[in-house]
């Protein structure tokens, strides 16, 4: 869950939270839940300032209610955050990561989840360190001081309710915080007289209140300590809660980089002592066992020896700092988990609605919750959001807010749910929920988007994804928007396999192959997968509908043959379709289409799934809702869920370690490889070649990773990748290594030039074992794609005919300004290659609908490739949407952009003066001047045709100005103001003559 939201409620005007985790906090053997943020304020005089403020909780922080102030530490120059160990603490894969802050003043422990969004944090806060120089800007904190409250300073200098110990300064300021329902209650802190912990500065008057906090060693141990200054008596009665204040959502954080895995003692799943009753089945008594019986010495014993995560099945090594035992244990834990879990079911609600870019105008619970019984999860897919422009090519609409509001308020009414995760791309948003007794269960929290419009960039298609842990199954849940119009399955076809190669979750470990789609326990693929009804005109189509002939209209529908064809969703189920089309409506009403086009009804909104222990319960469209074009569409599920029995797991993983402590540690692990040399011929770009190898183990586990050679940043060179490049092998086992060579815009122009060629040496490195070395070599055919502007005005055949050496003299050949005679031949005025893809869109894509903004096939941009570098102009066929495609990746590989860099920011700053922009233009080089008066004069034609192919200057400069003008930081991600900025320069060309 994203924590920092309840973060940010109590939070004054000018504090941002960057960033929340979960957290323990370790005082000797006990450990009390605390939630973390990383809080910033901007002083008027300018800089940033820093503070960690620490939160003591008793449920799910959902809003700034559910938290109270304990602690306030500022990030001052003595501040550090390093990671230690405690004392007896056993590490496994998975276990949490301790950490201890220090400043002059103050030690504290704490114990992190293990995961990304953990990493995520320690990376802010370490970014949030003030430097050491200039001494003169060091932090302040004044906007601290809002949350200090004055009391009576106590006549003994040791205050009530603590002890000193040995090395603590009593020169500090110790302000009591409190509990914030609203910015308004907490700005009448200064008048209430008691509080929930304390605000620590390093420095300052004493000021004590009677509020207790604990000083811990290095070692883990306590310096000194006390009690609460009311409710002292209930000491122990803190420690015994302690498991139970251990964060209900520890494993269940929202973060917009990543997810996490979980931190919680209360969860049954092996990482932690509790059982909670609400969510066992009647018929597990033997898992019901008495908290109070254990004693705190117990408890500390079963934490650190339950810390082993066994819930994601793709890991197979984490952090460095997990050796390869722990990683045997995990895959030991792994194959014997049926030993040690149950299945229990959890209903599923699963929706999908295309709104039309319409704003939320009727309640959704008929949709959401009517007739129904309250689901666990929530899976709330939604495809075009927001039609704007300015959704489109920058990402923002107001629409989000407003249906995520319409979607937590249709909720069912009978439960309280938590958001797990909001992941939006353009007009393709997600939304998970969960009830809220389920949120500790969720953990390892990952997104990814994948847009498959023109050039792979554009998100008005694609699909966005949410993979997570429940329980100890791994759940992926996809909303995909493909492409449109009855003839276009195979660009749909595409799609979806676009999606499921190009969505990857990434791991702990940056090293690690990223988690696909299909590497889950249960999928399930939602959304507007646009497959129509084929063979049948409209007027049949209605005819059937009116009859309800569903049968007959589905033996038509394309995705039912592209199913049976094994081109889509091939191991995925979907239920019987028992409901009328959902496409296309009269908006505001439940009419077909009556437009000009009018559409044939389809059955565009689709529900499927994959994996098993899967029922669907229900599967309906919802007439009653009449926004858009499309009805809604839900589905639910009962789905198995793996729930750990903790006492097996224990069992078991006792039973694991017992096995391996007496096996020996000294033997030298040995493997053999069935290939050592590769070679890749004929390699062209963008398009990837595969060998592959196995590597067979002999009698000695062993860890295997291919590793850097000296004075190299990486095992391999860009072009190439080992998948996987790490992991481990049992005894008699084996692993298929696949080498992927791919050559793109990053890699093509030093291949043409020579400085690189297809070869490089692999060092494969055994843990404790030896090395073995790979040969990979192979030969690289030249492309126009990647080649410099001037390059290819000097060559006068293709470039595939011409000598390798002549390829290379021109590619490495520098930029001249003005021609000064040197050359032996004039280049031609502008590349043919490019010539010839924009004339052959002249004569052919001058009146072509969704020119540049529709992808292209694959396999036609393969074969346009080829007839550019061979000349074999007159064999080109390929569709306009392809051919349009190509003219942009060859823009996109230029390796100096039409604009050259050298005057990029000078474009910026005469951005919407003409004047002075054509005086930027003729200062290029004659080539690039002559390539951009081309293009401009092209894309005015194509304008001239708007009222047949719908385009106007901004999406035209929004789609070229990225590609003619380039930030020469390279791949820095712009700020929305300059790429404005940027499309602008290009516009205002698009309405004057260059």
């Amino acid at each position: 869950m994203d924590q920092s939201v309840a973060i940010q409620e109590t939070l004054a005007e000018g504090e941002y939270c960057i960033i929340a985790v979960q957290g323990a906090l370790c005082e000797g053997e006990s450990r009390r839940s605390r939630l973390l943020g990383l809080v910033r304020y901007r002083p008027e005089r300018g800089g940033e300032e820093h503070a960690l403020f620490l939160y003591t909780h008793r449920r799910m922080a959902i809003t700034g209610d559910d938290v109270s102030l304990d602690q306030i530490v500022p990030i001052s120059r003595d501040f550090a955050l390093e990671e230690v160990s405690l004392d007896g603490e056993v590490y496994f894969l998975g276990s949490d990561v301790t950490v201890q802050l220090d400043t002059a003043e103050l030690s504290l422990v704490f114990q992190l989840p293990f995961g990304s969004q953990t990493r995520t944090f320690l990376q802010e806060v370490a970014r949030a360190c003030p430097g050491f120089d200039p001494p003169g800007l060091d932090p302040k904190f004044l906007w601290l001081s809002r949350y200090r409250r004055k009391e009576p300073e106590p006549e003994s200098p040791t205050p009530r309710g603590w002890k000193s110990a040995a090395g603590t300064r009593p020169g500090r300021a110790i302000i009591g915080g409190g509990r914030y329902r609203s910015r308004k209650a907490r700005r009448g802190l200064e008048r209430e007289a008691s509080g929930a912990g304390p605000v620590l500065f390093g420095g300052g008057a004493m000021e004590q209140t009677g509020l207790r906090l604990a000083r811990v060693a290095r070692g883990g141990g306590p310096l000194w300590g006390g009690t609460r200054g009311r409710g002292s008596g209930r000491h122990d009665e803190e420690l015994e809660e302690a498991g139970r204040e251990m964060s209900a959502a520890a494993g269940s954080r929202e973060s917009e980089s990543a997810g996490d895995s979980s931190f919680d003692e209360s969860r049954p799943d092996g990482k932690g002592l509790l059982v909670d009753r609400s969510s066992r089945g009647q018929d597990k008594p033997e898992n019901l066992l008495p908290r109070q019986n254990k004693s705190k010495s117990e408890i500390t014993d079963m934490v650190r020896s339950s810390t082993v995560t066994v819930s994601d099945k793709a890991h197979i090594l984490s952090m460095q700092k997990f050796g390869l035992r722990d990683t045997i244990v995990k895959s030991h834990l792994m194959q014997k988990e049926e030993d040690y879990t149950y299945i229990q079911n959890f209903r599923f609600f699963v929706g999908t609605y295309n709104v039309n870019g319409q704003s939320p105008k009727e309640c959704l619970r008929p949709w959401l919750s009517h007739g129904i019984q309250a689901p666990d999860v929530y899976c709330v897919g939604f495809q075009e959001l927001d039609l704007s422009k300015e959704a489109f090519f920058f990402h923002d609409t107001p629409k989000e807010e407003e249906w995520f509001k319409a979607v937590s308020e249709g909720l069912h009414p009978d439960a309280k749910y938590a958001k797990v995760k909001l992941i939006r791309l353009v007009g393709i948003m997600l939304l998970l929920y969960v009830k809220q007794e389920h949120a500790a269960y969720i953990s390892e929290v990952e997104v990814e988007t994948v847009g498959t419009g023109i050039m792979g960039r554009m998100g008005n298609k694609g699909g966005v994804a949410v993979r997570f842990q429940f329980h100890n199954t791994s759940i992926c849940v996809v909303n995909s928007h493909l492409a449109a119009h009855t003839e276009e399955y195979e660009r749909r076809n595409q799609d979806y396999k676009d999606i499921c190669s190009r969505m990857q979750f990434r791991q702990v470990d940056p090293s690690l192959p990223p988690l696909t789609i299909s590497k889950h326990d249960v999928i399930l693929w939602l959304g507007d997968l646009n497959y129509r009804i084929e063979e049948l005109d409209v007027e049949k189509v209605k005819k059937l509908i009116e009859e309800k002939a569903f049968q007959t209209l589905y033996a038509n529908d394309q995705l039912r043959a592209q199913v049976a064809a094994k081109a889509v969703f091939e191991g995925f189920s979907e239920g019987e379709l028992t409901f009328q089309p959902t496409y296309k409506y009269d908006t505001g009403s439940d009419d077909w289409d009556t437009s000009e086009k009018c559409r044939a009804p389809a059955w565009c909104d689709r529900v499927l799934w994959k994996g098993k222990n899967i029922t669907q319960l229900s599967y309906q469209s919802h007439m009653a809702l009449k926004t858009s074009d499309h009805k809604p569409v839900s589905s639910v599920f009962d789905i198995g869920v793996r729930v750990v029995n903790e006492e097996l797991y224990r069992k078991t993983l006792e039973e694991i370690v017992r096995s391996l402590d007496k096996m020996e540690n000294d033997n030298i692990p040995s493997v053999s490889l069935s290939k050592r040399e590769f070679c890749f011929q004929n390699v062209k770009y963008m398009q990837l070649q595969v060998e592959s190898f196995t590597i067979r183990n002999g009698q000695v586990l062993c860890q295997f990773e291919f590793i850097n050679k000296p004075d190299e940043v990486s095992y391999c060179k860009q072009w190439l990748r080992a998948n996987p490049s790490r992991g481990f092998l049992l005894p008699d086992s084996a692993v298929e290594i696949e080498l992927e060579l791919f050559v793109n815009k990053t890699t093509a122009t030093k291949l043409n030039s020579g400085e690189d060629k297809i070869e490089d040496i692999l060092v494969l490195h055994l843990d404790r074992g030896k090395d073995y070395f790979l040969s990979v070599s192979g030969n690289y055919l030249p492309s126009c794609f990647g080649s410099p502007i001037h390059t290819l005005c000097y060559m006068k055949e293709p470039i595939l005919d011409l000598p390798l050496e002549t390829v290379r003299e021109l590619t490495l050949m520098q930029l001249q300004t003005e021609d000064d005679g040197s050359q032996l031949e004039r280049p031609m005025d502008i590349p043919k290659e490019l010539w010839m893809m924009v004339d052959y869109l002249y004569r052919n894509a001058i009146q072509q609908e969704d020119l540049f903004q529709q992808p292209g096939l694959r396999l036609e941009f393969e074969h346009i490739r080829d007839c550019l570098d061979s000349g074999m102009i007159d064999n080109l066929s390929a569709s306009n949407h392809s051919v349009a495609e190509a003219l942009l990746l060859f823009l996109e590989s230029l390796p100096e952009p039409v604009i050259c860099y050298s005057v990029y920011h000078n474009c910026l700053e005469c951005s919407g003066n003409l004047t002075a922009s054509k005086q930027v233009i003729a200062t290029l080089p004659a080539c690039h001047r002559n390539v951009f008066i081309y293009l401009m004069a092209f894309l005015q034609e194509l304008l001239k045709n708007s009222a047949k192919n719908h385009l106007d200057g901004n999406i035209l400069a929004s789609i070229f100005g990225g590609l003619l003008l380039r930030n020469p930081a390279g791949h820095q991600k712009l700020e929305v103001a300059e790429k404005k900025k940027a499309q602008e320069f290009i516009h205002q060309f698009l309405c004057n003559s260059p």
